[in-house]
């Protein structure tokens, strides 16, 4: 699938007026320095409806934003993730109940954190083990170092884990120094985004005995022809990359250093994040789940799968605001469950928007984000390079204006 509009968007029941109003709600972003650039795509029953760009891919360099533009998609990797670690689940690698110490010893006696300071912790143990379902839905009581709102946050940091990881560690290491450290809350009991999807990124080498980038690279992006997907940009591709932007004053800075980083190959692969992708190569990700898991004759997962995994998970099918922690999500709380990596919305009046019950998908730190409305048969993604991702309401933005567009 190229990234071109080959179909006038009134042929799928969306008005072409209606969607140009997604181009001048950001470009005015643009106009005052909020946003460097923007790309967003709009789909209806696979077939790629509108597509529109603007500012810059490098404000300071004056490169403007091309179809073909590269962009750090972060916390994207996770859906991809999660679906080869269902891809080895249909292969009868592991069942969603199994403990995740039947393959990582260091999680055989987990520990709840219950008082205590970061320095001085008092525990309890587990009353049930980390479970690979715990880890696909964020109910394992791992954290981020990053989340500031826990005293074990400030464990992960002081160990070197917070937007990354201590010099030479690899990501055996990163999962034994994180079982090292107490869980949040009791398995299975509560929601915190975490580190759970690079620990599955560990178990997928141990279940596949391959490395995580091999495995993606053979059994994920080449089979849907993601060319442009990979864990770090090559010197051949380092001008189609986007620079990465931060909040200031009301406007936006670029951070070379940090973008730099994405120009060499990391020391770490986790699969909580780290991919450098084209919204090219994740529209084809996106049809691919729209279709039930099968694009272009490849199919990676069944349909069944794909639907188990876009359900709500949550116990008692409640929402993210009845039982998420503090922490950050790329995703809404109200009316928003979670199933195997995706946010799922459980009710539209509650969560106060136009996306229908059953909608599904997740965000990136630098802003970018995707969903996959199967009633609707609507596909939506967007893409710019600032952080962090809460800095502006821009994915509600987004879905109320591509809603507005459905004439049927």
């Amino acid at each position: 699938m190229s990234f071109d509009v080959e179909i006038d968007p009134r042929d799928v029941g969306l008005d072409p007026v209606r969607l140009s109003r997604i181009a001048t709600h950001f470009d005015a972003y643009v106009e005052d320095h909020r946003l460097p650039g923007w790309l967003a795509s709009v789909s209806r029953g696979g077939q790629l409806a509108w597509t529109g760009r603007g500012g810059h891919r490098n404000r300071e360099r004056d490169l403007a934003v091309e179809a073909d533009t590269l962009w750090r998609i972060y916390s994207m990797t996770k859906p991809l993730t999660t679906l080869g670690a269902m891809m080895l689940y249909e292969e009868g690698h592991f069942d969603l109940n199994d403990d995740v110490a039947r393959w990582i010893e260091e999680f055989a006696a987990p520990r709840v954190y219950v008082a205590g300071t970061p320095s001085d912790p008092e525990t309890v143990p587990a009353t049930e083990p980390i479970r690979v379902h715990h880890l696909l839905t964020h109910m394992s009581g791992l954290t981020y170092g990053f989340n500031h709102t826990h005293p074990v946050d400030a464990m992960y940091r002081s160990r070197g884990y917070e937007f990354g990881w201590p010099p030479g560690a690899d990501l055996s290491r990163a999962v034994a120094d994180w079982a090292s450290m107490p869980l949040l809350f009791q398995p299975g009991t509560k929601w915190n985004y975490s580190v759970a999807t690079d620990v599955l990124g560990r178990l997928i080498e141990l279940w596949s005995g391959q490395p995580l980038d091999v495995f993606f690279r053979e059994r994920i992006l080449d089979p849907l022809s993601m060319v442009d997907t990979d864990w770090w940009c090559p010197p051949d591709k380092a001008e189609r990359l986007a620079q990465i932007y931060v909040p200031s004053s009301g406007a936006s800075l670029p951070m070379d250093p940090l973008g730099r980083h994405s120009l060499t190959w990391p020391s770490l692969l986790g699969g909580g994040g780290g991919l450098i992708s084209s919204a090219g190569d994740y529209q084809r990700f996106m049809t691919m789940l729209l279709r039930g898991g099968e694009l272009d004759g490849v199919r990676l997962v069944s349909s069944r799968t794909l639907a188990l995994m876009t359900e709500n998970h949550l116990p008692d099918d409640g929402d993210l605001a009845s039982i998420a922690t503090d922490s950050f999500s790329e995703s809404d709380f109200a009316g928003v469950g979670f199933g195997l990596g995706f946010s799922v919305v459980t009710d539209r009046r509650v969560n106060r928007s136009l996306a229908s019950e059953g909608t599904f998908g997740w965000g990136g730190a630098a802003s970018t984000v995707f969903w996959v409305d199967p009633l609707e048969e609507i596909t939506v993604s967007f893409f710019t390079q600032l952080l962090p991702s809460g800095t502006y309401p821009i994915r509600r933005e987004l879905q109320r204006l591509v809603y507005a567009t459905l004439v049927d």
